[in-house]
């Protein structure tokens, strides 16, 4: 199995890494479609290394960019057994960061966009020890009838979700909220009104507060 790369954001104070965010792309992009997302986060989190990996396969629906897995539709089926075969990828390049840097799970957080948020999901409530968050845009969560057998640890999530999203279709936020909280993780959401398969300033705030409490910084 190769490693993943991708484009890095290094901490904003020039100081080594306290903390870690693994930013996972979605079908068809790259890390470099998400590590933009550290340049408003960096200034508030100025310890923070932000790491944005391209996902192991070329895109089958786009040969400039990647893919976790292919898919061609919202079956269940297929959404699982695609994050569970990329799972491996992504544990490995967190455990190479987090020895890299000497950090911990408590000093990580993932956020996904689309089949990033698929993986997030997939990966962090599936890691022996806990991560301090993981924040998911416009996805949904796949193998809601497989996890409470395998969940391992339950670390608190943020649900971000565009109302009028054509992709990933928005009552998957309901349903992955509902399915969390049923397992004890403490998860909230935001609906973005108007907003599509996309990221929008609201909620990208939603998001610099969630990973400012999560790891225990001040939030503004």
């Amino acid at each position: 199995m190769f490693e993943l790369e991708g484009p890095v954001h290094e901490p904003s104070g020039g100081s080594k890494p306290k903390k870690l965010v693994l930013l996972l792309h979605g079908y068809g992009a790259d890390g470099n479609d998400l590590i933009g997302l550290a340049d408003p986060l960096a200034p508030l989190m100025p310890d923070v290394v932000f790491h944005a990996p391209n996902a192991p396969y070329p895109c089958d629906g786009n040969p400039y960019g990647y893919q976790w897995f292919g898919i061609s539709r919202l079956d269940p089926h297929l959404m699982l057994a695609g994050v569970r075969g990329a799972a491996p990828f992504v544990e490995a390049f967190l455990d190479q960061k987090l020895a890299e840097y000497g950090l911990t799970e408590a000093d990580t957080a993932l956020v996904g966009f689309s089949q990033g948020t698929m993986m997030s999901l997939h990966v962090g409530l599936r890691r022996e020890k806990q991560l301090a968050g993981i924040v998911g845009f416009s996805g949904l969560l796949p193998g809601i009838e497989t996890l409470p057998a395998e969940i391992k640890t339950k670390p608190p999530v943020l649900l971000i979700h565009g109302d009028a999203d054509p992709m990933v279709p928005f009552e998957m936020m309901d349903r992955a909220e509902s399915a969390l909280r049923a397992l004890g993780i403490a998860t909230d959401s935001y609906a973005a009104q108007g907003v599509g398969h996309s990221i929008d300033g609201p909620g990208l705030e939603k998001c610099a507060r969630f990973l400012l409490r999560v790891f225990g910084a001040r939030v503004p």
